[in-house]
């Protein structure tokens, strides 16, 4: 059981687009996403690691920083500028609470033990490599040279559980896949680092982290994340069919600072010396670009900026 969300994001922008026209003239709805009464992720949760091929240590260091400033205070008190912790605590509002991740175990599987083209399969098979238990979140990152089913086609990452038959699913742990685009398809799932491959053409910013691949990859997995706490196990917060949902990222597609439109990320932060744009801080000084999340106590998209 896997969910997709670059489909929605296609799905999404054709949408925004045929509705710009009558955007003045039409009041806009609030976004609802419903609670279907099933078990989300809430307390402490480990994320667990599985590089799948290579990664530089410095493409490591960018991702595991990333997790470890989802629930870190540093970054809040020592910057003016909003931080990923407070990008993660929107999560909080959704029923239950808080969800404090946890960096886990890692494991590094640089030989390529299943070869470089994935099946769905093959995930599920590699998220239980590390025994994460019933509340952790094992992510499976595969490099820049690994192909996957469906990746670049429709989708750049999905959630799901290590049971496949959907009624015995929230009895598996909760993973979570995501793939380096740099050599397959940027302009689909390393956008707005990368000129887009439909829509409008606006220019590409520069990644916060000199990576293009990576800074992609902090955008599907920051989506990914707040998906699977708040919809774990298909029957949590989400809109739509429980096949296709809008989730709780998802829902926000290409939204990253405020008036964003279709083929623009909106107005984000941008650093003086580097030019790269970013919209959270986290620890150690890294800068990283995240997506708008829906919060349910305003029912629209929120963005950092």
């Amino acid at each position: 059981m896997a969910y997709n969300y670059s489909l929605a994001i296609f799905l999404t922008f054709l949408t925004a687009v045929a509705g710009l026209s009558s955007a003045a003239l039409v009041k806009e709805q609030p976004l609802v996403l419903k609670y279907h009464n099933g078990a989300l992720l809430k307390g402490n949760i480990n994320v667990n690691l599985i590089w799948y091929g290579r990664f530089t240590p410095i493409q490591r260091s960018v991702i595991v920083d990333f997790i470890r400033s989802l629930n870190s205070k540093e970054a809040s008190t020592t910057s003016a500028a909003p931080s990923v912790a407070s990008w993660w605590k929107t999560t909080e509002n959704y029923k239950g609470g808080a969800s404090t991740l946890v960096l886990g175990k890692q494991l590094l599987l640089e030989n390529y033990p299943l070869g470089k083209s994935l099946k769905n399969p093959n995930l599920r098979a590699l998220s239980t490599k590390l025994n994460g238990g019933l509340r952790s979140i094992t992510v499976v990152l595969t490099a820049k040279d690994v192909s996957v089913e469906g990746f670049c086609m429709n989708r750049c990452g999905s959630h799901g559980s290590s049971v496949s038959t959907s009624r015995r699913a929230a009895n598996g742990a909760a993973y979570v896949w995501v793939g380096n685009s740099e050599s397959l398809c940027p302009g689909y799932c390393a956008w707005p680092f990368h000129q887009p491959i439909y829509g409008p053409q606006g220019p590409p910013l520069v990644s916060p982290n000199g990576d293009v691949g990576v800074d992609g990859m902090i955008i599907n997995l920051a989506t990914l994340l707040a998906n699977t706490v708040t919809n774990p196990f298909k029957n949590g917060y989400y809109q739509g069919p429980p096949t296709a949902p809008l989730e709780a990222v998802s829902a926000c597609t290409g939204m990253f600072g405020s008036g964003s439109y279709p083929g623009y990320a909106g107005q984000v932060l941008v650093d003086k010396t580097t030019g790269s744009s970013y919209n959270a801080r986290g620890l150690d000084g890294r800068k990283y670009l995240l997506p708008a999340m829906w919060d349910p106590q305003t029912s629209t998209c929120k963005t950092l900026v």
